[in-house]
């Protein structure tokens, strides 16, 4: 998988480059050098929709007294450490986008987190933020119906949440009849006695994704939140697109950030879907007007974003895990 998915990320940036070229790279360069600093900040801005989702994903979590908790309750900002290091596995490295879940349950129960409440409150964090991300993009899908009068393109976008319907009501139908009890056969086929080590017992993982449903009042708001980040990754686009020269009215920016967001995640096997966000911010661009150069110029500086953000999120956590391999060791060597 890890193989296919490099073989995906080469080809992505393939295309990726060439959109670049296409669009005249002199001129994408030129429309950079005028965005200057404003990369950075449209950049920076993404913090905010990562604190939304944050609040969202500490909600589901029981409270101090009640268990799951090895040492102490987590606060926003340790999430706020674990979305950072999750998005930067997921964005810039060959995993699917599951590998950076695996990174920060693993953080998780480092830092004092039981594995039955760290696993559970990250599977459904993942479900409540994928319907979120649903209900953004028709919301997208319908103001772009709205203001394109192109009809193929909008019947693709309407068939494509049609598609994504049925995915989501199996995601939660399979959490509902036990999803690790489901899950066991096949990962322990894939990869053996790792999966069990790792899992351990899943029924246990299952009741407690249950229980964490129950709490619907947590659900509800973590829900919100999901939908609110992402929806905040609007401002990203309107900061991009005013410090480029080329304003966009908030509308517009709801329009790009929701069918990119949904492009971008429906190529999930694709490392950053490299090249289908560089192709959709070229086609969506181009249906509501911008220019092949401002369109390029965006999808830029959504690279030099994730660039910004994710690379020191990957340097913590290599840092982060040296330092626990480096402590194993020593550990070992005292017991001898």
């Amino acid at each position: 998988m890890i193989k296919l998915a490099a073989l995906f990320g080469l080809l992505g940036l393939a295309v990726a480059t060439g959109v670049i070229v296409w669009s005249g790279w002199d001129q994408v360069l030129q429309a950079l050098a005028q965005a200057g600093w404003g990369i950075v900040v449209a950049s920076l801005f993404h913090v905010v929709p990562m604190f939304l989702c944050v609040v969202g994903w500490h909600a589901l979590l029981p409270g101090r007294s009640a268990p799951g908790w090895g040492r102490s309750r987590p606060g926003h900002l340790f999430f706020l450490y674990l979305l950072w290091i999750r998005a930067a596995v997921n964005n810039l490295m060959p995993v699917a986008r599951i590998g950076g879940e695996i990174v920060s349950v693993r953080v998780m129960m480092k830092h004092g987190v039981r594995k039955s409440t760290a696993i559970a409150c990250t599977v459904v964090e993942i479900t409540l933020s994928v319907i979120g991300q649903f209900f953004f993009a028709l919301i997208g899908v319908g103001l772009f119906v709205m203001h394109v009068s192109d009809q193929n393109v909008t019947m693709q976008l309407l068939w494509g949440l049609l598609l994504s319907v049925p995915v989501i009501g199996a995601l939660l139908l399979v959490q509902r009849a036990g999803v690790f009890g489901l899950m066991t056969k096949l990962f322990t086929l894939m990869f053996r006695d790792k999966w069990k080590n790792f899992a351990g017992n899943t029924a246990r993982l299952d009741q407690a994704v249950h229980t964490m449903y129950r709490r619907r009042g947590r659900v509800l708001l973590c829900g919100v939140m999901q939908f609110a980040s992402w929806a905040a990754g609007s401002g990203e686009i309107w900061l991009a697109m005013y410090f480029l020269g080329h304003p966009l009215s908030l509308l517009e920016c709801v329009m790009i950030e929701a069918l990119i967001q949904a492009t971008s995640s429906a190529a999930f096997v694709v490392p950053g879907a490299l090249g289908v966000q560089e192709a959709g911010f070229l086609l969506f661009g181009h249906l509501l007007g911008l220019t092949p150069e401002i369109a390029a110029a965006l999808a830029v500086i959504r690279r030099c974003r994730d660039l910004l953000l994710y690379v020191p999120g990957l340097v913590a956590w290599q840092v982060q895990e040296g330092r626990w391999l480096l402590r194993h060791r020593q550990k070992s060597l005292d017991s001898r």
